[in-house]
């Protein structure tokens, strides 16, 4: 027999039900009570800590169990006949600090304004942050995440994930599946045979990019190349906005470079760099779009070894903004809302914490990048 709630359902007729439920079950995990009474885990979640608080059942990880015996008439009463019989009431609880585990693929690079934006939105209403760091690995951050949610009793998850490959896919449809709200940071994705999204807050990189290729047509760049490095989440995005940008103004790809390649930290690097500036000589590219910093920076200082001047032979634009300043001569670049990301996430997992409607929709949050404008391009200092 399944119970079901009704339209209109009160909470004491809702925590008499996950009592009745308990009773014949034994132990009831949290996900359960939330499909079979038809409200969200959070709900569930604040029912059982307050029916725990009055000594009718007790926590168990990831649900509940029934402690003592059950007082279903006693929570289905009218309010007269409770009044008669109250039961004894604890003293009143300190609030509780709610809990949020957050993992992203680096403490060093890009994401430590992120982690800045959520700990400055947490500090203001008093949430404590869980922060790990993942590696680009989708087993490692599986094997945090899923600690966290064991150990640390978090409420709800910030996350960049891995979201391609087998393993990437895999950890996308257990992050679905969590217990807990699930916000994912510069990463979307789509789960079910709908393809229904989940909540996210990202960077329109391709905004950005195309931003990028605006100004150095206006500068009279009739060629403007791309360089990305192998594996980056990130290059796609950023891909698709310059060709749609190039497209658009009827800039010149014929021959002009369009190179997916390996990181400045490669031992293939200073290969690929004379590689990438024979192209540009060859085919009469004038400005570049460099993904990310430390590539753009290895590429202005290659071409002032080869004799090539930026920006008199060579505009050449990086894409994140992290170190891009202390190039000579410094980087233009296109600048992630890194902190406003962060901000934004823990907002959305807050409001997701605070709404017990199961039929909120999912959000999905889009911040614009900026364009910072430096002697890289314009010859300016």
């Amino acid at each position: 027999m399944t119970v079901s709630e009704s339209p209109g359902q009160l909470p004491d007729e809702r925590r008499a039900q996950m009592v009745e439920l308990l009773r014949r079950r034994g132990v009831v995990r949290v996900h359960e009570l939330a499909a079979e009474l038809d409200v969200s885990a959070i709900t569930i979640r604040r029912d059982i800590a307050l029916l725990s608080s009055q000594g009718i059942i007790r926590r168990v990880r990831g649900g509940a169990a029934l402690h003592g015996r059950p007082l279903t008439e006693t929570l289905a009463a009218p309010e007269a006949e409770v009044r008669e019989e109250p039961p004894p009431q604890p003293a009143p609880a300190e609030p509780r600090q709610v809990t949020i585990g957050m993992v992203v693929p680096s403490l060093t690079y890009y994401y430590p304004d992120v982690i800045r934006g959520v700990r400055e939105a947490a500090a203001e209403s008093g949430a404590r942050i869980v922060l790990r760091g993942g590696g680009y690995q989708a087993a490692d951050e599986r094997r945090q995440l899923s600690r966290m949610l064991e150990t640390a009793g978090v409420d709800g998850l910030l996350v960049t994930p891995t979201t391609t490959g087998e393993e990437g896919e895999a950890l996308v449809r257990w992050l679905q599946g969590a217990d807990v709200p699930v916000v994912l940071i510069e990463r979307a994705a789509t789960v079910g045979p709908y393809h229904e999204a989940m909540e996210s807050v990202v960077s329109d990189h391709a905004f950005g990019a195309a931003m990028a290729v605006r100004h150095l047509a206006a500068l009279g760049h009739q060629r403007v190349g791309l360089i990305t490095t192998q594996q980056s989440p990130t290059a796609p995005h950023v891909r698709r906005g310059w060709r749609q940008a190039c497209e658009e103004l009827a800039l010149r790809l014929d021959d002009t470079p369009d190179m997916s390649t390996v990181d400045q930290l490669h031992p293939e690097w200073p290969a690929t760099l004379d590689r990438v500036l024979d192209e540009c000589v060859a085919s009469g590219t004038t400005a570049l779009l460099v993904h990310s910093d430390p590539e753009a920076i290895s590429l202005v200082e290659r071409c002032q070894e080869r004799g090539l001047r930026v920006p008199g032979d060579l505009a050449v634009v990086a894409y994140d903004d992290e170190v891009a300043e202390l190039c000579d001569p410094p980087l233009t670049a296109v600048r992630p809302p890194k902190t406003a990301i962060g901000q934004a996430a823990f907002a959305l997992l807050a409001a997701r914490l605070a709404d017990e409607d199961p039929q909120r929709p999912a959000h999905r949050v889009v911040i614009e990048p900026r364009l910072i404008v430096r002697a890289s391009s314009s010859g300016r200092a």
